[in-house]
């Protein structure tokens, strides 16, 4: 039995994004609509986790068509290493 297995990759949308594409790329991994995911994240906003962890992920996450994250390049430059993606 062949089965085409197609590989999710959690990464930042680069086409559903409304600051950062976080969000975005949570809702195209997950299956869940973004609007969902956004609103997920205003609640915990409020309640004082969720701007810490939307920052943690957007330096975590890759962009969409980028193979490292950008916390990757940053220490990858800061150790004189090219950031080649």
């Amino acid at each position: 039995m062949s089965e085409n297995f197609t590989t999710k990759r959690f990464s930042r949308s680069d086409s559903d994004r409304f600051l950062t594409g976080v969000c975005g790329g949570i809702a195209a991994y997950t299956g869940i609509d973004a609007t969902i995911v956004r609103l997920i994240f205003v609640v915990f906003a409020f309640l004082g986790g969720g701007v810490f962890v939307y920052i943690l992920a957007w330096l975590l996450m890759p962009a969409e068509h980028e193979q490292r994250s950008l916390l990757e390049q940053i220490i990858r430059n800061f150790q004189g290493k090219p950031s080649q993606n």
